[in-house]
């Protein structure tokens, strides 16, 4: 059985275009492209092309282009490169429903002496910028905060967030693995001094990500080894990731009107008929300013996980959350910060679309969910309880 599959903010299938062009460099072209002799410099000449495609897609210039394995490295390296690069500073500004990349190693440096301000956000997902800046101090280092939660998609002001933190001399990096490739982003027009991406977001394999680095910024290494990425990140590179990478930018920049227009009316339609015809059901976020791609719907008095399972039968994968969440039994702490009542947050389901779902799957899954919640209610004893107080059988 084919999935339907709709949870691509978790993970996303690598592009066949992608897939063609990185497999040469497995077998063929496996040269070292750091080595002097011309079939490791003609793999050099495809590491250079695959990083003026990522750069062109983010509005950069290649040489502000660092390749790394992940996201996560990524955020890890450009938090702590803050810090030493400031060893006088020790305030760190992020916020509540930060992915845990970021909230981990922030949790990580209070315990070795760093003040870490989690800022809030509203029912909507919203961050407040007044409150914002009055968080920063001239104490504060660095400033990280996502572009788009993987969440619920809501889209942070970064851009205005980045100005400010420049007014006051701070460094300003955000998250953007869920934003790019899903709207339009040209870091040449902003004061953004660090950006990371995950390849596996936007059609490339795991295992490779990068770090905008913006020219002139301070930076500590996180991998010392090698000459590699101009003495930034040591290790050999991983040639057919970063070429996947390459091809993965370039297509993205080709369907973002497409992520836009097509994806995002099919996340209407689903997300529109579901609430049309299950009662008791909410958006949670700002349903205006999202990715294009991404609902997450409670669905009051059932359990997410349960959902999940018996959607799964019919080969529909969705997530409750945060891929690097899923084992917890904790509703989403995104959920949580934005004041979501429990008997909702533990109900709550991320639809995350791309350019490769259909609306024959949108069709299957509408006919398949409403059923699923209604078997769930009925062995719910809370749905049952909230139901004799309605007055209904």
């Amino acid at each position: 059985m084919k999935p339907v599959y709709m949870d691509n903010n978790a993970t996303t299938s690598v592009a066949p275009e992608v897939l063609e062009a990185m497999l040469p460099y497995f077998h063929e072209l496996y040269g070292n492209p750091s080595s002097m002799h011309s079939f490791g410099g003609q793999v050099m000449k495809e590491v250079k092309r695959a990083r003026e495609r990522v750069a062109t897609l983010l509005g950069a210039s290649p040489e502000e282009i660092i390749f790394t394995s992940c996201g996560t490295e990524s955020d890890n390296t450009a938090i702590r490169s803050a810090l030493l690069s400031r060893p006088d500073k020790r305030h760190i500004v992020t916020s509540r429903v930060e992915h845990p990349a970021i909230r981990a190693l922030c949790a990580h440096l209070a315990t070795q002496g760093y003040r870490v301000t989690e800022l809030p956000v509203d029912g909507e997902g919203r961050l407040d910028l007044e409150q914002y800046r009055r968080a920063l101090s001239s104490d504060t280092a660095i400033v990280s905060l996502m572009w788009a939660n993987n969440e619920t998609g809501v889209i942070f002001p970064i851009e205005k967030a980045a100005e400010i933190a420049r007014e006051r001399n701070i460094l300003f990096h955000t998250d953007a693995v869920q934003a790019v490739g899903k709207i339009p982003i040209d870091l040449g027009r902003t004061s953004i001094d660090m950006l990371s991406l995950s390849g596996h977001k936007l059609h490339a394999p795991k295992g490779i990500g990068i770090l905008y680095l913006r020219k002139g910024t301070k930076y500590s290494p996180f991998l010392l080894g090698g000459h590699q990425e101009r003495g930034r990140r040591g290790g050999t590179e991983a040639t057919p990731s970063i070429i996947a990478l390459g091809v993965a930018a370039e297509l993205a920049q080709k369907n973002m009107e497409m992520e836009n227009t097509f994806v995002k009316n099919l996340r209407d339609r689903l997300e529109n008929t579901i609430l049309a015809t299950v009662a008791n059901t909410k958006v949670n976020g700002d349903r205006q300013n999202r990715l294009p791609n991404t609902s997450n719907i409670s669905f009051e008095f059932v359990e997410g996980e349960g959902i999940l399972l018996m959607m799964d039968e019919y080969g529909i994968c969705a997530s409750s959350g945060s891929a690097c969440t899923s084992g917890s039994l904790q509703p989403s702490h995104v959920l949580r910060a934005m004041g979501i009542p429990f008997t909702m947050a533990h109900g709550s389901i991320r639809f995350s679309l791309s350019v490769y779902n259909t609306d024959e799957e949108i069709d299957f899954v509408l006919e398949k969910l409403p059923p699923v919640i209604e078997t769930l209610r009925g062995m719910s004893p809370y749905w049952k309880a909230d139901a004799r107080l309605c007055g209904e059988s």
